[in-house]
């Protein structure tokens, strides 16, 4: 139950997993001068649930921004389905998680299942469907006036803010948690307020006009406290653009927060929110198109991967080379002999083992016969796998992974055997395009080497991100079988992929 005198009213509907957040949120957002036009609790979800709640305040005529304050995702495919709705009507749609739910990692055999965690995939699931995602409870209170109205920027680069300050120190303090947040300083303006109301309005106009940052930022000292009407005057008065002015003032004061919260301006008391909050919004895109779906379900069917799926053990090469994806040249090698037709070198690898580096189970640059059969007598297994040696430009891994939250994932990054240590990925669901892939590279820092970077010479990223997107097709099998797959490490030449190592894991 809720106990107020009166609701404040705004453009904001919240929908909330825990009604006591729901009248902390209330609280905190009356004390900004923010007020709700919605707010809906919905308990455990035995009936209504957050998607179709989502779904609901689309259409209400008072809401511009709708807020969800999670503990869970139960329903993801709805959710999703609603996102892309709110995006359409032009309802931005942005959510606080709680927890760093471990569900589904003590299940992980491979380095994908490890690295694309729950926390992950719900990054990759609110990025795909167009959900602004904050990190801190502040952001989704605070937040709302930045995004209303506003359409995603989907930015390719860094995102880049001018600031405009009358206080050193709070805008010191507010800049270096906006490098933190991967938010670039395009321009520092220290003035005083003392007669130059004027100055400062012509200082954020010729910003908010420039091509030079993304957003211009206003950092207010002690007046804004104790003269509010003087202190954010200038704010309030600026011509605006489509670029988004926020505020951050560095005192405790309510009423120069609720002057900006009355015209609109965003507005944060903490200079952590305000770099939260910026971060957040830079990093919103608009939902991935889903109309490939079709394409891809009829390329599955052309294979042979859902007959292999269904035999007693599958193959995981064979799976991945029935997809279309290149594997490296092996064989089957038989005690006592452990005789072959592969040229040398080669490497020796022990058959069904996860992490086979960790257990010993891998030797590189066998030689000859002489000393491959003095290898495998040391591994002691009757049968042992024979491939051809291999060499490229890089080493990437490249993942699939059935979220038990969000569904299927698709992965790429930095792979080898250092894969977890790197923790250098990116994570889209599943399926994805090939430019799709491409833009998922891109933003992999490992795989640099092979984009060209400092005239290093350049892989074929297209085999790569074919690589990726036919990985990816394992979503679309009938009944979702796979839990993980994966081609760990896929070397990167400068004419094609070839998979080296291969894991698929299926549902029990």
């Amino acid at each position: 139950m809720l106990e107020a005198d009166a609701l404040p009213a705004g453009s904001t509907s919240l929908i909330s997993q825990s009604g006591t957040m729901l009248g902390t949120l209330l609280s905190r957002g009356a004390a900004r001068g923010l007020g709700y036009a919605k707010l809906v609790s919905v308990g455990n979800e035995a009936d209504l649930g957050v998607g179709e709640l989502v779904e609901l305040l689309v259409d209400d005529a008072d809401t511009r921004v709708i807020a969800l304050f999670l503990e869970t995702v139960r329903d993801a495919e709805r959710l999703a389905h609603a996102a892309r709705k709110a995006h359409a009507a032009g309802k931005p749609l942005v959510a606080y998680k709680l927890g760093r739910s471990a569900l589904g990692e003590a299940l992980a055999r491979s380095h994908t299942g490890a690295l694309a965690g729950t926390d992950v995939a719900l990054d990759a699931f609110f990025r795909d469907c167009g959900i602004v995602r904050v990190d801190m409870l502040e952001s989704l209170i605070e937040i709302a006036p930045l995004l209303r109205n506003r359409e995603p920027p989907n930015l390719r680069r860094q995102a880049r803010v001018a600031v405009v300050t009358t206080t050193g120190g709070g805008a010191a303090a507010v800049v270096d948690r906006l490098g933190l947040a991967g938010i670039e300083l395009s321009g520092m303006h220290d003035l005083t307020m003392a007669g130059n109301a004027q100055g400062y309005r012509a200082t954020l106009e010729n910003l908010l006009a420039s091509a030079d940052c993304d957003a211009v930022l206003a950092a207010v000292g002690s007046s804004a406290q104790f003269h509010p009407e003087f202190a954010v005057e200038p704010i309030l008065t600026a011509r605006r653009t489509a670029k988004p002015l926020v505020a951050f003032l560095t005192p405790h004061a309510e009423r120069s927060l609720a002057l900006l919260a009355e015209h609109g301006v965003p507005a944060f008391r903490t200079p952590e929110a305000c770099a939260d909050s910026l971060a957040a919004f830079f990093a919103w895109r608009a939902p991935r198109e889903i109309g490939v779906r079709a394409l891809f379900n009829s390329l599955i069917a052309q294979t042979r991967v859902p007959d292999l799926i269904r035999a007693p053990s599958p193959n995981s090469f064979a799976v991945l080379e029935a997809l279309g994806i290149p594997v490296v040249e092996q064989a089957i090698a038989q005690a006592p002999q452990y005789a072959h037709a592969l040229r040398y070198p080669v490497a020796l690898k022990r058959l069904g083992v996860a992490h086979k580096t960790e257990q010993g189970g891998v030797v590189l640059n066998i030689g000859d016969g002489a000393e491959l059969a003095q290898q495998a007598r040391r591994m002691g297994d009757e049968r042992l796998l024979v491939q051809r040696m291999e060499s490229g430009l890089a080493e990437a891994i490249v993942g699939y992974r059935d979220d038990p939250v969000v569904g299927p994932l698709v992965l790429v990054g930095a792979g080898g055997t250092l894969a977890e240590i790197y923790q250098d990925f990116a994570v889209a669901l599943a399926p994805v395009s090939e430019a799709e892939a491409l833009a998922m590279i891109e933003r992999v820092k490992g795989l640099a080497i092979v984009r060209g970077y400092r005239n290093l010479p350049r892989g074929d990223i297209e085999a790569l991100a074919r690589a990726v997107a036919t990985l990816s097709r394992l979503a679309l099998i009938p009944g979702r079988p796979v839990r993980e797959a994966e081609a760990n490490p896929l070397i990167v030449k400068r004419e094609g992929v070839v998979a080296v190592d291969a894991l698929i894991a299926l549902k029990e």
